[in-house]
């Protein structure tokens, strides 16, 4: 469903002359799948996901989304998928119906069709209580559940939550988590975004751990225990991490020493 193939993102930098954001990403999400994809703050995972989202193209590799290329075919992608993120602006002269039903229409939805799926979404995140609520006195749990809204009107069979949960209070949260798990029981193939351990242990079976925009370590989250000798999850990621930045010190005192 979702196909990365050797990503890279390098972004001109005045300084450095470049930075390499993505480092030769390769992994794949299916149907029925919730992925996660997890890692520290400024490891590349909004990146990743705003490619895939085709927000953002690559410099290198190939993304596909239910078989259509991000760059090539990124108006069938954008049909294909659903984007949730942590800060999705909302407008607030626009009830929650509102906005959902413009989305709707930017997705090409026929009036029945729309009015159709605006009853099942709204029934589904239970929104029907401030469905004629403008967006400026909505709370923060409502304005995310207007963000979900409008990224799943389309129906679409990919679905991307990039640190969906942060600014969000622990009964928003656990709500957001049991949405996902409902929208992975109907089939769709999920990539969620976090550095929160406890959500990947709940939600995900599957995991890629970013760091500095490289892959340490991919797989199914038992497996990665067994093989890294690490019952928490926790444990791993700030070992693998460790490993790394030890490695790095070590090749970079290496280069040093030649170069004298």
């Amino acid at each position: 469903m979702i196909v990365v193939r050797d990503l890279t993102k390098v972004y001109p930098d005045l300084q450095q002359g470049e930075i390499q954001a993505v480092k030769g990403l390769s992994f794949q999400a299916e149907p029925g799948e919730v992925y996660g994809l997890l890692g520290p703050n400024g490891a590349g995972k909004t990146t990743v996901l705003r490619i895939i989202s085709t927000m953002l193209k690559p410099t290198g590799g190939q993304v596909t989304v239910n078989g259509f290329d991000v760059v090539e075919q990124s108006y069938d992608v954008r049909r294909n998928i659903g984007f949730v993120s942590n800060n999705t602006g909302g407008y607030d002269r626009m009830t929650a119906v509102e906005m959902v039903e413009f989305f709707g229409r930017l997705y090409g939805l026929s009036e029945e069709r729309l009015q159709e799926r605006i009853e099942i979404v709204f029934d589904q995140l239970q929104m029907n209580g401030f469905r004629e609520r403008l967006g400026g006195k909505m709370s923060t749990g409502m304005g995310q559940k207007v963000s979900i809204a409008r990224a799943i009107i389309h129906d679409p069979p990919v679905l991307v939550f990039d640190e969906a949960t942060v600014g969000l209070d622990v009964l928003v949260a656990r709500s957001l988590i049991e949405t996902i798990g409902e929208f992975q029981d109907q089939g769709k193939c999920i990539i969620f975004s976090t550095h929160h351990m406890r959500e990947v242990e709940r939600l995900c079976e599957r995991v890629a751990i970013m760091y500095e925009g490289a892959m340490l370590a991919e797989g199914n989250v038992k497996e990665l225990s067994e093989i890294h000798a690490q019952d928490d999850l926790e444990d791993l990621f700030f070992d693998l991490i460790s490993n790394y930045d030890r490695k790095k010190e070590s090749q970079a005192i290496s280069t040093e020493e030649m170069d004298a």
